[in-house]
């Protein structure tokens, strides 16, 4: 349990509730619900084993914070008990209410053992990479996938680390269980197919390629989509991203629709790699935005990619 002030609100609140979710229970010393309420939800933190952190807020000390939130949720009267999940305030209730209702509450917002193992993993994963540990942050991804295999995250983040370190075939076995998602018609996962297109191009790569030739069959005709596609993918397998991009740029300048698109798509797959994941969105139950928490969560812009999204455009339109 921790004491929430204006101090720590976007420490322990906003950015903890990334990772795992936290309930903050408002009260103030003069309420007596508050007072039968406070024990019980102590009792469930330490019930529920860490998979929820509970987080106290006194509405006497803290207004600011305990009057945005009761605003947002059209809230007067305390005890009032707010979910946090991804950043955001998504959920809430008022009043002592009893304790096999509290459970149910929260067993629509708190994950499992597994799922908060996988998402810890994913975390620490995350910051690996950050600070170039690329197979350290392997082993936890693993961990991660092995815990909760339903995991998009993880499974993306375990299989992009697998092709960055030149591992194939382990990358193909752990991307099998996703691979119908990626290549689906009609709803695509766009990042998963990032990961499909990779692949592919790895495989085609594999497969054997003339750099030499490819080029000398461009030069003799700038409309061998074939041999300059191969070129792309060559590059693509390398990982030299900005030069695959620069020869798919050649085809869909020319034949936007060439192969079912198939140009357009890598480029796309290429530029979702290269991405950031987007900051978690908020749940459809999500209330709206704590303005203490500063500005609103955006990924930080890339001047290469927003480069090449508006050389994508730019040939498209």
């Amino acid at each position: 349990m921790i004491d929430i002030t204006l101090q720590n609100f976007e420490a322990e609140l906003i950015i903890a509730s990334q990772t795992r979710p936290v309930l903050l229970d408002i009260w103030a010393p003069w309420c007596g619900p508050c007072k039968q309420l406070g024990p019980v939800l102590e009792k469930l933190e330490v019930a529920y084993a860490g998979r929820f952190t509970l987080a106290k807020l006194n509405s006497d000390e803290v207004p600011e914070i305990a009057s945005q939130l009761s605003q947002m949720f059209g809230v007067r009267s305390i005890p009032f008990c707010v979910m946090f999940a991804g950043g955001q305030p998504v959920d809430g209730f008022v009043g002592a209410i009893p304790e096999a209702q509290i459970r149910e509450f929260l067993d629509k917002h708190v994950p499992s053992g597994e799922m908060l193992e996988a998402a810890e993993n994913v975390a620490e994963a995350e910051e690996l990479i950050a600070d170039g540990d690329l197979e350290a942050a392997l082993a936890k991804l693993a961990q991660a996938v092995e815990a909760d295999p339903a995991n998009e995250a993880a499974r993306f983040d375990y299989v992009k680390a697998l092709l960055e370190l030149g591992l194939l075939q382990d990358a193909k076995s752990a991307f099998a269980p996703v691979a119908v998602r990626a290549a689906d018609t009609i709803t695509p996962h766009a990042r998963f197919a990032a990961l499909g297109h990779w692949i592919a191009a790895l495989d085609r790569a594999n497969a054997g390629l003339d750099p030499s030739a490819l080029q000398a069959a461009i030069a003799a005709n700038k409309r061998d989509f074939e041999a300059r596609f191969a070129l792309a993918q060559g590059h693509f397998a390398a990982q030299r991203f900005t030069e695959a991009m620069e020869e798919l740029l050649e085809i869909i300048m020319r034949d936007k629709a060439w192969n079912g698109e198939l140009a357009r798509k890598t480029y796309v797959a290429i530029l979702e790699l290269l991405s950031k994941p987007a900051p978690k969105a908020q749940t459809a139950e999500a209330k709206g935005t704590l303005e203490l928490a500063g500005k609103a969560v955006m990924p930080a812009s890339d001047p290469l990619i927003d480069q090449y999204r508006r050389k994508l455009s730019m040939a498209l339109f």
